[in-house]
């Protein structure tokens, strides 16, 4: 076979520097963006923080439109004429002079962390008229404290973690345990459920009613509690029914977990939303956030530089003047498709701003991403890590999509709205007979949504719902 030249003619896609640029910028999240930027500037001679300023009137209200540099399709809102506005009595216009990377922006959601179970505990046990050897002991103990309060941990093991530097006895371990015992919550560094009850039930007056009752249920016959009831509990003590039934309210009105009213507080994440949800005259309307909006310019002054430079100056100008362009022209990019993809959300979920999760319908990226004429992996990098504030909090962009499952009226029903359904149903439940899996997928298909008891479980589990028999109160 003899070699030969020949031409053909086809198409193929080019990763261009520019297009890795804006796939990437695209599937940053607002934190990330904002180190991305701030790093741009600090490299790039050619950029420069752009100094904006916006005129406001005596009565509070901006005089004119906020304008955005670069292009950006962004709305301004008048607080007068919303229906919502975000952040009551927030400035709605972005901050003047360069971007400083430790100054907080008012319409940020970022708030301080909130304090953690363990510093809670450290902070009693340092004011506790203790030895250095068993404060020493007392931070070991409330590091191993989980975060619903209970220490699962064996003390002889914490005991052996102690030394060299240490060593501790079982008495001295269990002493100093004692101790932490005492400290807000009340029931904190609990062994085991019934412990952790009794530790409660010993902050109670002695003349509490069924006080005593109740220290002998947690004591051992509270596990049987839920299989054979207040009835059968009754009958095994030989006492009346009106007695097991007033300890059993007793013990519930104590906290089984008593470390989660603190733990929770530092549990919550605080992000900066990426885009701005509000009710304008009835109509929904979506904006950039202020961390999204280009703060960003051309220095004029090297611009001007490049045509009275040297030769090797002008070249490196040049290059950095090309790059500038470049990531201004990411950032309108990626600007455009967040506000397209969100504006098509905002008209396929209305109804989940307004009733919440049971009126999620069902959508995929691949609808979304065939309504607005984009790929589906661009609207997944659009979507992915972002979040908007709404009337009902900030919540991530994902949750605007869901799977569907076929009702019996012939539509479709999403995930999350059976889920809502679901817990619904949960909390409206006898707490002394819980709704069974079974009992709830035959509740929901004599509403018109037919699901499987087994899916049922599935979403119950991934809410972290526990199952009926562990949901019986005690």
């Amino acid at each position: 076979m003899k070699p030969r030249l020949q031409a053909t003619l086809g198409q193929h896609l080019v990763m261009t520097p520019q297009l890795r640029q804006a796939i990437r910028l695209l599937q940053l999240s607002a934190a990330e963006l904002e180190v991305e930027i701030a790093e741009a500037v600090e490299s790039n001679p050619l950029l420069d923080w752009t100094e904006t300023s916006v005129s406001v009137e005596a009565d509070g209200t901006d005089s004119a439109p906020l304008q955005v540099e670069n292009g950006f399709e962004t709305q301004t809102l008048p607080p007068a004429e919303a229906d919502w506005a975000p952040g009551d009595g927030e400035a709605w216009y972005e901050r003047t002079g360069p971007a400083d990377p430790d100054d907080e922006s008012p319409t940020a959601e970022q708030v301080p962390e909130g304090e953690t179970l363990q510093d809670h505990l450290l902070w009693q046990l340092h004011l506790s008229p203790l030895s250095p050897r068993d404060r020493l002991i007392g931070v070991t103990l409330i590091e191993a404290i989980e975060d619903d309060g209970y220490l699962r941990e064996p003390l002889e093991n914490l005991a052996a973690s102690l030394a060299p530097q240490i060593q501790a006895s079982a008495e001295e371990m269990l002493t100093v345990l004692h101790q932490v015992q005492r400290f807000d919550p009340v029931g904190c560094a609990a062994r085991t459920l019934g412990e952790c009850l009794r530790l409660q039930l010993s902050t109670l007056p002695d003349g509490t009613t069924g006080k005593a009752l109740a220290w002998t249920l947690a004591n051992g016959p509270l596990e049987r509690l839920p299989r054979v009831g207040v009835a059968g509990i009754a009958a095994e003590l030989k006492l009346e029914h009106e007695q097991v039934d007033t300890a059993v309210q007793l013990l519930r009105s104590l906290d089984p977990k008593p470390g989660a009213q603190i733990g929770a507080i530092s549990t919550d994440t605080y992000v900066a939303p990426d885009v701005v949800i509000w009710r304008q005259h009835g109509l929904w309307r979506v904006a950039l956030a202020e961390s999204m909006r280009p703060r960003i310019s051309i220095h004029r002054g090297y611009e001007g530089m490049i045509r009275h430079a040297s030769a090797a100056d002008a070249h490196y100008l040049r290059g950095h003047l090309q790059e500038a362009r470049w990531l201004l022209k990411s950032l309108e990019a990626r600007g455009e498709t967040l506000l397209k993809v969100m504006r098509c959300l905002l008209q396929q979920q209305a109804a989940f701003l307004e009733f919440g999760d049971s009126a999620l319908r069902p959508l995929t990226l691949r609808e979304v991403a065939s309504e607005i004429g984009l790929h589906e992996s661009t609207v997944s990098r659009a979507v992915a890590r972002k979040y908007a504030r709404t009337p009902r909090g900030t919540v991530p962009l994902r949750s605007f999509f869901a799977s569907g499952i076929d009702t019996g009226a012939g539509g479709e029903a999403s995930s999350t709205a059976i889920q809502a359904m679901i817990r619904q149903l949960i909390d409206a439940e006898n707490p002394r007979k819980p709704l069974s899996d079974a009992r709830l997928a035959e509740t929901l298909k004599a509403t018109g949504v037919p699901v499987a008891r087994r899916t049922v479980a599935k979403y119950r589990e991934a809410m972290s719902i526990p199952s009926s028999q562990d949901r019986v109160r005690m």
